[in-house]
C-alpha cells in the first residue's frame, strides 16, 4: 500500500522544489507533510511523536538555507522523518526501518543531505562544530545548524560542544527543539531553567524589540556588535532575574519563538543568517503535534507507537489466544521491585529511558529509590559508583549501545576501585529496525577485558531473576554485568522462585554425539529447534548453556574438550573478542585441538531489519546453527532462511 501525498508534496522532490514556492504556500506543505507521515508510520510503523512536531521547523530550514551545501544535522535522528521526506526519499519512504529499507535515522552512505549519521544523542553541536571550523579554515562560507531537543541538550556532550563554540567565531547556529520531552517527559534542572525562560512573560514581550536593534547595529561592525551584545546580554538577565545559561557560554540567544509558526520561523531564520558567531535559536514545540491523540496522550507512548488506527489513535497490539512470555525488561522490572522490597540497599538508576527498561515500575513503587539521571551514560555510571561506596547495591540499567558512552567510567570509576555496581544491559544483540547505531553488539568483548568484572547472559526470564538475585547478595568488588536481548523470553509462567547461582557456573542442558553447542543468552533456545531438526537427519548435538562467559566455567569446559573434539559456539554479539574467542583463548591456553566454528555478528556493520532477519544474514539463526553442525560433520547444508 503505497501512501499519496499531497497536491503540493508530490512536487517537492528536493529542497530546491520547496523553494519554488511562494511562502504563503508553506502552511499548506506543513499540513500534506503532517498527514503524509500520520498515514505512512499508522501502516508501516515507526517513530512518531519527535517528527509530527518539528514539521513547521523542517520546512522553514530547508525553505530558508541552502541545504545540503549548507550543512543540517539532526540530533539523535527520531525527529527526521519530515526532511527525509522532503529530500528525495519521499516514494521510498514506505522501506523506512525495513529489511534493506531506509534507516530510521539520518546516514550518510543514504543521502547528501544527511550530513551526519546520528543514532546516539547530544552529538549534532559538535558534529556542526566540527563542520564549521573546517569550512572556515577552507574559506567556505556556508552555515552549520544543529537541531538538538531539550533532552539531548542534558547530554555532557552537548555542554562540552557549547563550551567550545563559544569561544570560537565559528559560523554555527544552533536550534533547541524544546518539548519538554526525549522519549519520556524530560527530568532535571536544564528542564526548569527552560520553563522559566518560556514562561516569562516581561521577557517574550520585550526580546523581539532587542532583536530588531541587534539586526540593525551588527552592519556597523565589530565594536557596535559587541555594545549591542552587551546590552542585550544585560537585558535578558534583568528580565529573567538570572543570568542567561547559553550566554554565558558566549552563545548569542534568541527565543523562545513559536516553533509552529512557519512564517515566524522563516523569518527569524533569514535573520539569524546574517548574524555571525555561535548563535542559539529556542524554539518551543509540542511533541506530536497535529495529531489529537499524540497531543493529548501518553506522549512516551506515541514516541514509536507501531502501527494504529490513524482515525481512531488505536494502537494495534497482537493477541494470543494463549498466554505470552513477557519482556526482558519487564521481568527485570518487577524483578527489581521484588529485589529491593527485601533489600533496603537496593537502589534502580536509569539514564533517561524509565519506560524502554522498565525502570519506571520502581520509581513508581520507590520514587525515593529509583533515579532518572537525564541523557548522561557517565553519570550514571559514577552516580552508581558512589551509590556502592556508600554500601549501597545499585542496579544501573542502561542499553548495551548506550553503555558505550560511559566506557572510561566503567573502568575508572567502578573496576579500578573494585564496586560492586549491577550492570543491566537491555538491547543486548541485535536491535532490529534501529540499525547500526543501536544494536548491542559490543559488551562482551569490551567488557570481558577489564579486570573486576563478572559477565553473564541469561537463556530466560528464571535465569535472569536468578542472575539478579545473586548480583544483589554481599560479595567482594567486582562489577557485575547481566545481558540480555530486545524482546520477548520465553516463559509466560515467569515468575519463579529466585535462587542464588554459583557465579562462573555453566549448565548442560541436553547430551549429544560428536559436535556440542556452546551458547550464551537468549539465542540458546534455538538450540531446541535445531536439535528436533538434525535428530531427524540422525544427528545429535550436545548442547551446553554457559550463562557466564566471565568467568567462564573451567572444570566444565575441561570436560567438554575432553569428549568432544568439533564445537559452535553461538553469541548474539560481536565475534572479534567475544564469547567464541573466549572459549578460544580457554583451548589454546589448555592444550586441547577442537575444531571450532565460531557463529555471532561478524567484523563489519550489520544494517537494520528484524532480530531474525539480521541472525539469518549473519548465519546464527535457527538455520544457521544447524548448517554449522552440519558442515562440522561433513553433511550438505541447507538454504537459510529467516521467518517472523
Amino acid at each position: 500500500m503505497l501512501i499519496q501525498p499531497g497536491p503540493l508534496l508530490a512536487k517537492i522532490d528536493s529542497p530546491e522544489d520547496l523553494k519554488k514556492l511562494d511562502q504563503t504556500q508553506l502552511v499548506q506543505v506543513c499540513d500534506e507533510l503532517r498527514q503524509f507521515i500520520v498515514d505512512n508510520v499508522s501502516v508501516y510503523g515507526g517513530h512518531f511523536g519527535a517528527s509530527l512536531g518539528v514539521v513547521e521547523l523542517t520546512v522553514a530550514l530547508h525553505y530558508v538555507f541552502n541545504t545540503p551545501v549548507d550543512q543540517l544535522i539532526w540530533d539523535v535522528g527520531h525527529q527526521a522523518y519530515g526532511h527525509k521526506i522532503l529530500t528525495g526519499r519521499r516514494d521510498n519512504f514506505h522501506t523506512n526501518r525495513l529489511y534493506n529499507g531506509l534507516s530510521g535515522f539520518p546516514k550518510r552512505k543514504e543521502s547528501q543531505f544527511d550530513t551526519f549519521g546520528v543514532g546516539h544523542s547530544s552529538t549534532s553541536i559538535s558534529g556542526a562544530l566540527g563542520m564549521a571550523i573546517a569550512n572556515q579554515y577552507k574559506q567556505d562560507d556556508r552555515q552549520h545548524i544543529a537541531v538538538i531537543g531539550d533532552g539531548a541538550m542534558t547530554g555532557g556532550l552537548a555542554f562540552e560542544a557549547m563550551n567550545h563554540a563559544g569561544a570560537t567565531n565559528a559560523n554555527l547556529l544552533i536550534v533547541l527543539n524544546d518539548n519538554c520531552m526525549s522519549i519520556d517527559p524530560n527530568v532535571g534542572a536544564l528542564k526548569d531553567y527552560l520553563t522559566d525562560v518560556t514562561t516569562s512573560h516581561t521577557y517574550n514581550k520585550v526580546k523581539d524589540d532587542v532583536w530588531k536593534i541587534l539586526s540593525k547595529f551588527s552592519k556597523f561592525g565589530k565594536s557596535a556588535q559587541e555594545v549591542i551584545s552587551k546590552v542585550e546580554h544585560s537585558m535578558k538577565a534583568l528580565l529573567l532575574k538570572q543570568s542567561n545559561l547559553f550566554e554565558s557560554l558566549n552563545l548569542r540567544y534568541f527565543g523562545p519563538v513559536d516553533g509552529h509558526d512557519v512564517h515566524h520561523l522563516t523569518s527569524v531564520m533569514n535573520d539569524l543568517k546574517k548574524i555571525p558567531g555561535p548563535k542559539i535559536l529556542h524554539c518551543v514545540t509540542v511533541k506530536g503535534k497535529g495529531y489529537k491523540p499524540a497531543e493529548e496522550g501518553n506522549a512516551t507512548k506515541w514516541h514509536a507507537p507501531g502501527k494504529f488506527d490513524k482515525v481512531t489513535g488505536e494502537v494495534f497490539k497482537k493477541v494470543s489466544e494463549k498466554p505470552e512470555p513477557p519482556k526482558y525488561q519487564d521481568v527485570f522490572g518487577h524483578t527489581l521491585v521484588e529485589l529491593a522490597e527485601k533489600n533496603e540497599k537496593v537502589m534502580g538508576i536509569t539514564p533517561a529511558m524509565p519506560s524502554g527498561s522498565s525502570m519506571n515500575i520502581m520509581m513508581k513503587a520507590m520514587p525515593d529509590r529509583a533515579f532518572d539521571v537525564g541523557i548522561a551514560e557517565q553519570h550514571a555510571v559514577t552516580f552508581s559508583a558512589g551509590l556502592a561506596t556508600q554500601g549501597m547495591v545499585p542496579f544501573c540499567n542502561i542499553y548495551s549501545t548506550f553503555m558505550q558512552r560511559a566506557y572510561d567510567q566503567v573502568i575508572h570509576d567502578v573496576c579500578i576501585q573494585d564496586l560492586a555496581v549491577n550492570f543491566c544491559l537491555d538491547r543486548a544483540g541485535f536491535a532490529g529496525a534501529d540499525g547500526p547505531t543501536h544494536h548491542g553488539a559490543y559488551d562482551i568483548a569490551y567488557m570481558r577485558c577489564i579486570p573486576n568484572m563478572i559477565i553473564a547472559a541469561p537463556m530466560n526470564e528464571a535465569e535472569l531473576r536468578n542472575m539478579m538475585y545473586t548480583a544483589q547478595l554481599p560479595r567482594e568488588g567486582k562489577a557485575f554485568t547481566i545481558r540480555y536481548p530486545r524482546g520477548q523470553g520465553v516463559m509466560p509462567e515467569w515468575r519463579t522462585e529466585m535462587k542464588k547461582m554459583t557465579i562462573g557456573t555453566g549448565r548442560k542442558i541436553s547430551g549429544g554425539e560428536d559436535v556440542v553447542i556452546l551458547t550464551i543468552g537468549h539465542v540458546g533456545n534455538y538450540v531446541f529447534e535445531v536439535k528436533e531438526q538434525l535428530e531427524k537427519e540422525g544427528l545429535n548435538p550436545a548442547h551446553y548453556d554457559m550463562r557466564f562467559v566471565k568467568p567462564l566455567d573451567e572444570e566444565l569446559l575441561h570436560d567438554i574438550f575432553r569428549n568432544y573434539n568439533k564445537v559452535v559456539t553461538v553469541e548474539d554479539g560481536c565475534l572479534v573478542g567475544g564469547f567464541g574467542s573466549a572459549i578460544l583463548e580457554f583451548m589454546a591456553e589448555n592444550g586441547y585441538a577442537a575444531k571450532i566454528t565460531r557463529l555471532g555478528i561478524p567484523d563489519r556493520i550489520v544494517e537494520h531489519g528484524t532480530q531474525l532477519e539480521l541472525q539469518a544474514e549473519c548465519n546464527f539463526d535457527p538455520n544457521g546453527i544447524a548448517n554449522a553442525v552440519r558442515a562440522l560433520l561433513g553433511v550438505k547444508a541447507k538454504a537459510t532462511h529467516a521467518s517472523n
